[in-house]
C-alpha cells in the first residue's frame, strides 16, 4: 500500500517502521485517556453516581490536558520524543491502574484529573513524524500518525466493555482497565527500546532556552501573550462549571483558590516567555531566522473549531441521536454517533495527503468552510429525519472535521523545526480549549442552535486561514557547531 509516496507496509524503512511504532503509542494514549467512557454505566453503578457527578468525571477528563500539552511540547523539543513518550505511557498506565483500583468517588475523580496528562500524547508524534519525514511526505505521514492514533478512543469503545463482560462481575470493568494500562506501561518500554528521535547522521535541533515559544519580532511578542490567555480562560470556565453554583464538586475556597492560583501561573508564564525573547527584543532577529507568529496564531484557532468540535460532537452525539429519534435505544445510538469517530482513519491522512499535494493553505481553506456546511446541516437535523441520512450527513461533516484536523498539522512542523514540540502543543491545547467553548456552550442552548455555534465560528475561522502564508522556501536552523542549516519547507 502506498500513500503520497510512502509504502506503509515496507517496514525494512526505518521511517516507516518509526512512523507505525509512533502512531500506536498515540493509539495507545487515547485508548487509556478515554477508557472510562464505554465503563461509564458499570461505573454509575457500582459507585451510585448521579447524573452531575458523572458530568463532573467527563469535564475534569479534559482539564489537565490543555497545560499539559504545553509542558509536553516544551519537555519534546527539550529533551527528544523517545523518552517523553516512553515516560508518559508508563505514567499513564499507572493512573489508569489508579483509577481501575479506587474505591471512592474522589479517588476516581482525582485519577480521571491526572488521567488529561496523557491526553497530551498526541503532541510527541508530531515532532517525531517531522524529523523522520520530508516536507512533501510530512503531510499525510502526520495524518496517519494521527487519524489512526485517534482511532484509539472508539476501539476503546468497542473492545474494552467485552472485555469487562469476560471477567463478569461487579469488578469486570476493572479488570478491562488494568489490561490497557499494564499494555501500556510494557508498550512504554518497548518504544524507549526501538524508538530513535531522528535519522542516522541527522541533527535534533532543540530551542535555545525552554519555558516559552521564541518570537522574532515585538510584535509578535504582544500576540503570543494575547494568544495565551484563551487556555487559563478555559481552564477559569472549567473551575466554574465544577463550582457550587454549577457541578458542586469543588467548595468556595477551593473555586477560589484555583482561579487566584490560573492568575498567579499566568505572570509566571509571563515571566518565562519573557526570559525566553528578552534577547530577541532588544537585539533582534536576523532576517533568515524570523517567522510569523501569526502562522501559529491561524493553527491554533483552526485547531479549536476541528478538533475542538470533534471532542465536544463525540461527547454529545449518542445522546442527540437517542433524544431525537424514537425508537432507539442507547446502544442503537451509540453506534450510529460511533460513524463520526470512525472517519479518523481516512479522513485524517486525507487531510495531509491534500496539503502535501495542493498547498496548505488551500486545503486548509477549503476543508474549514466544508466544516462550517456539515455543521450547517446537522443543526437541520430532527426527528422527521430518515436516520441513514442524518447518519451520511454526520459522517460527511466529520470527514471535514478530522481532514481539517490532518491539514492544520501538515502545516505545524513547516514552521521552526527546533520548537515543533511547543506550536504542537500549542494548537493541540486550543484543540481542547474549543471543546471547552462548545460544550459550555451546549449546556445553555439545545443541539440545533449548538451545531449553528460551531459552523458560525468555523466560518470566522475560515477568514483567519486567509491571512495565513503558504510555507514556502527553506527555515533556517543552527547546528551545534554554529553553522547554519537550511531545511526544506516544500
Amino acid at each position: 500500500m502506498s500513500t503520497s509516496g510512502i509504502r506503509l507496509f515496507n517496514f525494512g524503512d526505518p521511517k516507516i517502521k518509526t512512523l507505525h511504532i509512533t502512531w500506536f503509542a498515540f493509539f495507545l494514549t487515547f485508548v487509556v485517556w478515554f477508557s472510562h467512557a464505554p465503563m461509564l454505566a458499570y461505573i454509575k453503578e457500582v459507585f451510585g453516581l448521579s447524573s452531575a457527578e458523572v458530568k463532573a468525571l467527563l469535564i475534569l477528563n479534559v482539564a489537565l490536558t490543555i497545560p499539559s500539552r504545553i509542558v509536553i511540547g516544551t519537555l519534546v523539543d527539550k529533551y527528544g520524543p523517545r523518552i517523553v513518550y516512553s515516560i508518559l505511557l508508563v505514567i499513564g498506565g499507572g493512573i489508569c491502574l489508579g483509577f481501575a483500583a479506587a474505591q471512592t468517588y474522589e479517588q476516581l475523580a482525582i485519577m480521571r484529573f491526572l488521567s488529561g496528562f496523557i491526553g497530551a500524547g498526541f503532541v510527541i508524534g508530531i515532532r517525531m513524524v517531522s524529523e523522520w519525514f520530508p516536507a512533501k511526505q510530512v503531510g499525510v505521514a502526520e495524518g496517519i500518525y494521527g487519524g489512526w492514533g485517534n482511532f484509539g478512543s472508539a476501539a476503546g469503545a468497542m473492545t474494552l466493555p467485552t472485555i469487562a463482560l469476560m471477567y463478569g462481575g461487579e469488578n469486570g470493568w476493572r479488570y478491562a482497565l488494568v489490561s490497557i494500562g499494564v499494555i501500556a506501561m510494557l508498550y512504554g518500554l518497548f518504544y524507549y527500546k526501538m524508538a530513535r528521535n531522528t535519522p542516522k547522521g541527522s541533527t535534533y535541533f532543540k530551542p535555545k532556552k525552554s519555558g516559552g515559544l521564541e518570537v522574532t519580532s515585538k510584535k509578535d511578542f504582544v500576540f503570543y501573550i494575547l494568544m495565551n490567555i484563551p487556555m487559563y480562560a478555559a481552564l477559569a470556565v472549567l473551575t466554574w462549571k465544577l463550582s457550587p453554583t454549577n457541578i458542586g464538586l469543588l467548595d468556595g475556597f477551593s473555586t477560589n483558590a484555583i482561579y487566584v492560583t490560573l492568575v498567579v501561573l499566568f505572570f509566571i508564564q509571563l515571566k518565562a516567555i519573557y526570559r525566553v525573547n528578552a534577547e530577541n527584543l532588544k537585539n533582534g532577529v536576523p532576517e533568515l531566522h524570523r517567522y510569523k507568529f501569526k502562522q501559529v496564531a491561524v493553527l491554533n484557532v483552526a485547531y479549536f473549531a476541528t478538533f475542538g468540535s470533534e471532542l465536544a460532537v463525540v461527547s454529545m452525539l449518542p445522546l442527540f441521536f437517542l433524544e431525537t429519534f424514537e425508537g432507539l435505544d442507547p446502544v442503537k445510538a451509540g453506534l450510529l454517533a460511533s460513524g463520526f469517530a470512525f472517519m479518523n482513519l481516512v479522513a485524517r491522512p486525507t487531510g495531509g495527503h491534500l496539503s502535501d499535494k495542493i498547498g496548505r493553505k488551500k486545503t486548509l481553506s477549503v476543508l474549514i468552510l466544508g466544516l462550517a456546511i456539515g455543521y450547517m446541516v446537522l443543526s437541520q437535523i430532527d426527528g422527521g429525519w430518515w436516520i441513514p441520512l442524518a447518519v451520511i450527513a454526520t459522517m460527511c461533516c466529520s470527514f471535514f472535521v478530522q481532514a481539517g484536523e490532518g491539514a492544520v498539522f501538515a502545516v505545524v512542523p513547516l514552521i521552526q523545526r527546533r520548537m515543533t514540540g511547543q506550536i504542537a502543543g500549542m494548537a493541540g491545547a486550543y484543540g481542547n480549549v474549543g471543546a471547552v467553548c462548545y460544550l459550555t456552550v451546549l449546556s445553555f442552548v439545545d443541539y440545533s442552535t449548538f451545531f449553528m455555534v460551531i459552523a458560525a465560528s468555523a466560518a470566522v475561522v475560515f477568514m483567519m486561514v486567509q491571512f495565513m502564508d503558504e510555507p514556502s522556501g527553506k527555515m533556517a536552523e543552527v547546528l551545534p557547531d554554529g553553522t547554519v542549516q537550511l531545511i526544506d519547507v516544500e
